[in-house]
């Protein structure tokens, strides 16, 4: 890795829309985590999913029903959550917002 890959600017993301209502860009990673902002509108969901990363997530903005392991519960700004690895796990935003994600290792199949 070079010293200029260690910063990346806001404009050099891609948007990506992997659900309707869900917009997302990777922020940055390396092999061993990964950062992304995933953007919601005011009821869009995060489908149930499960994968083998740790996932942490923080609300940047808004407000989020978030299920893990079929216990839910709210979190607005400020809050966080964890899934560890395989569990069941998704959102509805109850209003427009902002999760950033990190994932360790990073997700291989967000670069395709």
């Amino acid at each position: 890795m070079s010293s200029s890959d260690l910063f990346v600017s806001a404009e050099g993301a891609e948007w990506v829309n992997p659900e309707p209502g869900v917009t997302r860009r990777i922020m940055s990673y390396l092999p061993e985590m990964m950062m992304v902002e995933v953007v919601f509108e005011a009821g869009a969901i995060g489908a149930k999913h499960n994968h083998p990363h740790i996932q942490a997530s923080y609300v940047a903005e808004g407000s989020f029903e978030v299920t893990i392991d079929g216990r839910t519960e709210t979190l607005v700004k400020g809050g966080s959550f964890i899934v560890p690895p395989d569990l069941v796990h998704g959102v509805k935003a109850l209003e427009a917002g902002r999760l950033i994600d990190v994932f360790t290792p990073h997700r291989a199949e967000f670069l395709k």
